[in-house]
């Protein structure tokens, strides 16, 4: 639990002092709730850890079912919308933005929500279906609807989620701002095939004017 407190100071610079940091931060709230109702879940204890859930549901916006597994230094910034389902596992030190999603597609048993990596970073809006293994290092961009297995240290955007760039270097974990613009690039490609394609229409339209006059 010190690491989950400790852990905002480093990830977010509008922290200021222990005082507002202890009650001002839904998502600090959510994970204390969450690690009471985990520990009742894992002893079996009926109905109190779900009640617990729904109470850190009505005071945060966030909900995150009892059965859920969080590593250490999680931080869920903002957190309204955020829904984590029962069988998710999010590794140490992941950052979670608000509206995401880590959820099933149906009405499987067993394991059917994701199993998120260390490190990783879960921007804006982002969905995230099914029993898939999300690696280490990832991020994903805002909006992203991940619908697929992510290798470690990779970049997704998109809908669906896209692996956009890999690299073995790690990069750092509050740069999901500079996600590239995947539509930009291939926009970009398009207008530069186009022009390629003008300039060679005019020198052939010339070419043949001067073969007319001879």
């Amino acid at each position: 639990m010190l690491t989950d407190f400790q852990v905002i100071f480093e990830r977010d610079p509008a922290a200021r002092n222990w005082l507002e940091v202890l009650c001002c931060y839904p998502g600090l709230h959510a994970l204390l709730l969450h690690r009471l109702a985990h520990k009742l879940y894992c002893q079996r204890v009926p109905l109190i850890p779900r009640l617990i859930s729904h109470l850190g549901r009505f005071f945060t916006g966030i909900e995150i079912h009892p059965g859920a597994q969080i590593g250490q230094g999680v931080f869920i910034d903002h957190g309204m919308g955020v829904v984590i389902g029962e069988t998710a596992i999010i590794g140490d030190y992941s950052l979670i933005y608000q509206g995401v999603t880590l959820g099933g597609t149906g009405k499987e048993t067993g394991k059917r929500h994701p199993t998120i990596g260390q490190n990783v970073v879960v921007g804006a809006g982002a969905k995230v279906l099914g029993n898939l293994n999300i690696g280490d290092n990832v991020r994903i961009g805002a909006g992203s609807i991940v619908l697929r297995h992510v290798p470690a240290d990779s970049t997704v955007v998109g809908i669906p989620g896209r692996v956009v760039s890999k690299s073995g270097e790690r990069t750092g974990v509050l740069e999901h701002g500079k996600l590239p613009d995947t539509e930009a690039t291939v926009t970009r490609a398009l207008v530069d095939r186009i022009e390629q394609l003008e300039q060679q229409l005019q020198t052939l339209m010339s070419d043949t004017r001067k073969s007319n006059n001879v």
